[in-house]
């Protein structure tokens, strides 16, 4: 069974969970943009990908490990690596188109990211 963690679009503040913060107060940095999925279909990590599906691939940290994400001037938004596989080549993370969408990402950015606790 996986556990999808969703709220209102671009409303997600992470409810109880807070950021680890890296020393020094901040957040570590990664380029990332928005790859198409399958909707309808179950990632590696079972993750069931809807239009609405707010979540990271990665090709290094565990599945549906929580993670809080932002670029610009966006709220923090909560997310979860849904599935495991090599992203494209020169970024760190392939973003749901939903996750691009909230974030207000196009192409590639570099966005801010820390583990949820």
């Amino acid at each position: 069974m996986a556990l999808a963690i969703t709220s209102p679009r671009g409303t997600n503040s992470g409810g109880h969970l807070n950021p680890v913060v890296v020393p020094g107060g901040g957040w570590y940095t990664a380029l990332a943009g928005a790859q198409p999925v399958r909707y309808g279909t179950r990632t590696n990590c079972g993750v069931l990908l809807r239009p609405t599906t707010l979540g990271v691939v990665d090709s290094v940290l565990p599945c549906n490990i929580r993670l809080f994400v932002s670029f610009g001037h966006s709220p923090r938004i909560l997310t979860q690596v849904v599935a495991r596989r090599p992203v494209v080549p020169g970024r760190r993370f392939d973003l749901t188109p939903a996750l691009a969408e909230d974030l207000g990402i196009s192409g590639i950015q570099r966005i801010s990211w820390v583990y949820a606790r």
